[in-house]
């Protein structure tokens, strides 16, 4: 702890101010007190430090007690209720300082973070940074630092185990130095990680060893750099430190000018400016027992918070010189001052310095650079852009070398086929393959691809355990062995960084800690998809292809056509409906027709008196006129009373319908070939269970029915998880049972397509059950993936990707289907309307001779000829073609008796009170 007094001599105002430092360490706060109070009876017009919280307390007690100006140059903390007055405090305010992280953070649109603190008031120091949570939506973990020990490798394994990779450090600069070196031989100097240190003092560390590590490293500076006085006074200090003795290794380079110096210089020159500028006033010998206060000291401290403005000195300063007035530039302006530490300003009731400028510093290959400035008023703003300085070593994927993890699977990765051997990158072609390439080509690094082990996209087991592509992507530097010292040849760490793989090195050539042997993947590029699940363990890129879920089945045989087509375009349900109805209407006609009396019409109208009257509608002509006005032709029938032609009008209508609508469908099942399959959606697929169907094991797409809340996809995955053969190892196999086996495979649509150009037999069934995308995978908080991200949407515009879509899915197997709306329709199509109408024509012959025995048996009955000689001469007259009239046969005469009346038709039926016929037969009896 160190004391610094500003006295003068018994003189007053005669001499100029004397320094004069007292180093002592506060073992004892009644130590301090006698020592301060020895200083006050000399006679000093201010105070500064001590560094230690408690023992500044005790003197700023004295101070407020004697109304002597204290000046802090320590953080400390100052509750709202602080009654102290006699103080300044050049340490930039700790809310002030909460709020340059927060803005930070922020800019770096981090969603999670870890702060480490050292002691408890780190937690004060920090407020603004912990309270985020609930108005920022950023997710802190809090971590404390061993307090009685400087060893943080447990503390750094756990969260290297815990992959946090963004990082906070609240702690001093040599504890800072102590984590650098530590996290270098856990291995998490890395791009991975960003590490950010609220210490002021973070550009005094030696970071040398780290410019090549690829690590994010962020701080702040208060020292105007910027400034050429400020940089010339720094340069002579400096110049002067590396002349005195070197002292024990402590992680800081030689002669650099502190943070807290920096302080000091400011803090008394500010003093020396005000005591020489200010009214006049005695110094008196202040003792502490008589509680008298120094008259002039409130006039002394306001005057020192009061609107002046100092120009950077040109002079340098040791303990003890003298501070001339001939030496300072003093211009009453505003309420500032200019030191080495920037912009000074107080505020007037607190004294706290609320208004300053810092630096935001970040290691570059060329070391620490400045990148931006945080001002209370303006806020964050980053100027490494505009100022074009050079890329930190994660800004830029130039010469850095890459392992790709991969996994086999057609179009977008493959074994190339080639006669000769092929090693390395060489061996692989496809989609995924070309891309990589691009990627590499615009952002210039180098890759090494490795194919993943199990041979697994990546899912989650039920102990929350990762595998495949993703688990090396979250392995990534998270070896669980301490690194391993090798020697005696070169820095491995330089070999792996030449793309060199760890396990191909032979260990002992080389020496240094070898932090990177666990390093497993740096980017994923497969067909990996973006899901929910997999953003929470890893990041993605903008995706490169867009996709969704289908089903994969193989194509149906085409029907052969039945010579019975025609009958398709109705249902047999519907064919038996229509011959009901057909039966049904011919019996209520021929019913009705009986029943009705205007039906009935006078057979012999030449005839007035005659009794008999005629039914057209026997129970043959009822369906004759039914068959008839079915297939749209007349039957000579005409309904007569009113009744019937309602029922003719409705079978009409019936049969204009029946008709149309055959006739309409008939066309489309005629001129198209029918591809009937059993399944035609996932509907289908859900709803029964002879056709097994599944997904690849530990994909994108089980995991997206196994987390579906879709009661179809839930009873689907009921169905596929309760059968351990639904699910197949990889797509190969799921392929090779869809042709072999009653088995449908629930895969991504673009694979789906691939397939079908390469193999006939195959088909996709329905549209997309869902939609997604693929994308690049990276570990978390990787630095790569934005640069992917931007590299492929450079690619989508020129319109690259769907280049080399088309160059991989374009198939050449699988001719294009014919056309079969407009083909001619063959025999197998409607062959059976000719096979019906060789029916009808046999019926019918059929008919006509039964007919023909008939009426000739008849005839020769008739004549009391023979059957044979009967049938000779009619054979003989149907053969002679040109005879249009044949002699019709006479009957035997008969007697007309009762009963040849009663022979009359069962049509025919004597009007009411008549005897006799209608009409005169004129024929005379032939029995007497």
């Amino acid at each position: 702890m160190e004391l610094l007094f500003i006295e003068v001599g018994e003189a007053g105002r005669r001499g100029d101010p004397v320094l004069d430092m007292s180093d002592l360490m506060c073992v004892s706060v009644i130590q301090l007190v006698m020592l301060a109070c020895d200083q006050l009876a000399l006679g000093v017009v201010a105070i500064f430090g001590p560094s230690q919280g408690s023992c500044t307390n005790a003197v700023q007690s004295i101070c407020n007690a004697l109304e002597v100006p204290h000046i802090q140059l320590r953080w400390k903390h100052h509750p709202l209720d602080n009654k102290d007055t006699f103080y300044v405090n050049l340490y930039p305010d700790y809310a002030s300082l909460s709020h340059a992280i927060l803005d930070l953070v922020q800019y770096l649109k981090w969603r999670s973070a870890t702060v480490v603190y050292d002691d408890s008031t780190g937690l004060i120091r920090l407020q603004e940074l912990i309270m985020a949570p609930s108005r920022y939506n950023i997710r802190l973990k809090i971590r404390q630092l061993p307090v009685d020990s400087d060893d943080s490798r447990p503390l750094l394994k756990e969260m290297k185990r815990g992959r946090e990779f963004r990082i906070i450090f609240d702690c001093s600069h040599t504890m800072a130095a102590q984590i650098l070196k530590q996290a270098m031989a856990m291995g998490m100097m890395t791009e991975y990680y960003h590490f950010i240190f609220t210490t002021l003092d973070l550009y005094a560390l030696d970071l040398e060893p780290y410019r090549y590590s690829g690590v994010n490293l962020t701080g702040f500076r208060i020292l105007n750099v910027d400034n050429p006085h400020v940089s010339a006074i720094v340069e002579k200090w400096s110049m002067e430190r590396l002349q005195a003795a070197p002292r024990a290794e402590s992680g800081l380079l030689d002669g650099v000018m502190m943070t807290d110096a920096a302080l000091l210089y400011d803090a008394v020159h500010i003093v020396s400016v005000c005591y020489q500028r200010a009214p006049q006033m005695t110094v008196n010998s202040l003792q502490c027992h008589r509680h008298k206060a120094w008259r002039f000291g409130g006039r002394f401290m306001n005057f020192i918070k009061e609107d002046l403005t100092w120009a950077p000195p040109s002079h340098d300063f040791r303990a003890g010189t003298h501070l001339s007035a001939s030496k300072i530039d003093v211009v009453h302006e505003k309420a500032q001052w200019e030191g080495l530490t920037g912009r000074i300003v107080f505020n007037k009731t607190s004294g706290l310095r609320t208004d300053f400028d810092l630096d935001i510093i970040s290691l570059k290959e060329d070391g620490l650079e400045k990148v931006g400035v945080w001002s209370p008023a303006d806020g964050l703003n980053i100027t490494e852009v505009a100022k074009g300085r050079g890329p930190n070593v994660t800004d830029s994927l130039t010469n850095r070398s890459l392992i790709v993890t991969t996994v086999l699977e057609e179009p977008f990765v493959m074994f190339r086929k080639s006669d000769r051997t092929l090693y390395g990158n060489d061996r692989f072609e496809g989609y995924c393959i070309d891309l990589l390439k691009e990627l590499a080509h615009i952002l210039g690094f180098s890759y090494e691809i490795r194919l993943v082990e199990d041979g697994k996209y990546g899912a989650q087991d039920d102990k929350g355990q990762w595998n495949g592509m993703v688990k090396e992507l979250i392995d990534h530097g998270c070896g669980e062995f301490e690194p391993t010292e090798v020697e005696p040849g070169g820095d491995i760490n330089l070999a792996l960084e030449e793309g060199h793989s760890a396990a191909g090195l032979n260990l002992s050539q080389y020496e240094g800690h070898c932090w990177d042997l666990s390093r497993k993947a740096d980017l994923a590029v497969a067909p990996l998809t973006i899901t929910h699940v997999r953003e929470k363990a890893i990041d993605f890129s903008k995706p490169f292809m867009t996709l969704g879920v289908s089903i994969l089945y193989r194509k149906p045989n085409g029907t052969n056509p039945s010579v019975f087509s025609f009958l398709n375009p109705l249902s047999p349900d519907i064919w038996m409906y229509v011959l009901l109805a057909y039966l049904g209407v011919s019996c209520v006609l021929f019913v009705i027709a009986r029943f009705s009396p205007y039906e009935w019409y006078d057979a012999h109208p030449c005839n007035p008196g005659s009794e008999v009257v005629e039914n057209n509608f026997t129970l043959l002509n009822s369906f004759w006129f039914g068959m008839g006005s079915l297939m749209q032709q007349g039957s000579e029938l005409m309904p007569k009373a009113l009744s019937t032609r309602i029922i003719g009008g409705i079978w009409w209508f019936f049969t204009l319908i029946i008709i149309s609508s055959y006739t309409a469908n008939l066309a489309a099942f005629l001129t198209v070939e029918r591809m009937e399959s059993p399944i035609d959606s996932a509907d289908d697929l859900a709803k029964q269970t002879k056709i097994e169907y599944g997904a690849v094991k530990d994909g994108a797409t089980m995991t997206f029915f196994k987390k579906s809340k879709i009661s179809t996809f839930e009873k689907m995955w009921a169905f596929m998880s309760s059968k351990p053969s639904a699910l197949v190892k990889n797509n190969e196999e799921g392929i090779q049972r869809a042709l072999t086996a009653d088995y449908a495979l629930l895969m991504e649509s673009t694979t789906i397509e691939y397939v079908t150009q390469r193999n006939c037999n195959l088909t996709q069934i329905g549209g997309l059950i869902d939609s997604k995308g693929y994308g690049i995978g990276t570990p978390m908080g990787s630095p790569y993936r934005d640069k992917i991200t931007i590299a492929i949407l450079q690619l989508q515009e020129e319109d690259k990707l769907h280049i080399m879509k088309e160059k991989w899915w374009r198939g050449s197997g699988c001719p294009e289907e014919e056309n079969k709306e407009a083909s001619a329709l063959g025999i197998q199509k409607i062959g059976g309307i000719f096979i019906v109408l060789a029916a009808g024509l046999v019926l019918s012959v059929l008919v006509a001779v039964g007919e023909f025995v008939y009426k000739l048996r008849k005839t020769a009955e008739r004549e009391q000829r023979s059957f044979c000689s009967t049938v000779a001469d009619e054979i003989r007259f149907s053969l002679t073609c040109q005879r249009r009239v044949k002699h019709k046969p006479q009957p035997p005469m008969m007697v007309k008796t009762d009963a040849v009346i009663n022979m009359h038709t069962f049509n025919d039926r004597r009007l009411p009170g008549k005897d006799s016929m209608a009409c005169s037969t004129s024929l005379a009896p032939v029995f007497p």
